[in-house]
């Protein structure tokens, strides 16, 4: 029997995030934020002078951490790294693309939804039983 992911049980799991300033905000106002003894957050901000190099490397960290549970990413910064969000395929921490203020959400680039849409496509057993 294969071994399912283990969530961590105790109380450090994070929510991680990469977005535009305006939704860090909000989720650091609801105090999702962290900085540890070492001054590493669990966001990123993403503006006109972020490379795609260091989105990649912060999507590459925190989806590596063990403290992290979630990747929060607003959806216009994980199109610019579509290749890398949609090779992940763990099933922890769990990736979310949110909507931003500026870009609105759009279910065709959402990687999870085109997951699910395979899997539940008309020709499975799945889509007979509707």
């Amino acid at each position: 029997m294969a071994s399912r992911a283990q969530i961590p049980t105790n109380n450090s799991a994070l929510i991680a995030m990469i977005a535009d300033e305006d939704t860090i905000t909000g989720f650091l106002l609801a105090g999702v934020g962290n900085v540890d003894i070492r001054r590493k957050t669990n966001y990123m901000i993403v503006d006109s002078k972020t490379t795609v190099k260091q989105i990649e490397d912060a999507f590459k960290e925190f989806t590596t951490r063990d403290d992290v549970a979630i990747v929060l990413i607003s959806q216009y910064v994980a199109n610019m790294i579509r290749f890398v969000v949609d090779s992940y395929n763990n099933p922890i921490p769990a990736i979310l693309e949110i909507p931003s203020k500026d870009h609105p959400y759009d279910p065709a680039h959402d990687s999870v939804l085109s997951r699910v849409k395979y899997l539940f496509n008309s020709d499975s057993v799945a889509g007979d039983r509707r």
